[in-house]
């Protein structure tokens, strides 16, 4: 709980991650949802185009963030296999979202697919800085 308040807490290098990971979620979202409309208006199932699409906004987003936003120098193994943990788990939201928004109560596939975007990229923000490309911290004691 603490993690989080400290998250909230506003210092500059909090406001410079938020610029840097919209930039970054601006350039691969924007790009990824033309190609979402465009692959739905062919006729494909939006949650098909979903699992197409992430994929590929996947790659970029943890390029992007881990050198340009986070500027986490830290072991690409851990630190790739949190940032598939947690878009697993955005996948899932997206998809829960489609599915019961649109599927269940037959909203605008459209429309909540971009508030998904919004959705998935604030839970993100906060497992990646947290989790994902938390800074370590330094060993302390002689080594042995």
């Amino acid at each position: 709980m603490l993690n989080i308040l400290k998250l909230f807490s506003f210092n500059k290098t909090t406001f410079k991650q938020i610029i840097r990971y919209g930039i970054v979620g601006i350039l691969h979202n924007a790009a990824g949802y033309i190609l979402y409309l465009i692959i739905t208006a062919l006729g494909v199932d939006p949650k098909i185009v979903v699992g197409f699409t992430y994929p590929i906004a996947l790659l970029i987003s943890y390029i992007g963030n881990k050198k340009y936003t986070f500027e986490n120098t830290g072991n690409y193994k851990k630190s790739s296999l949190r940032f598939l943990g947690m878009h697993c788990i955005s996948y899932l939201i997206n998809l829960g979202l489609l599915y019961v928004l649109v599927d269940l109560y037959g909203f605008p596939h459209q429309i909540i697919q971009l508030m998904a975007i919004f959705v998935c990229a604030a839970f993100l923000f906060v497992t990646l800085k947290l989790y994902v490309f938390k800074k370590e911290a330094p060993l302390t004691g002689a080594p042995s």
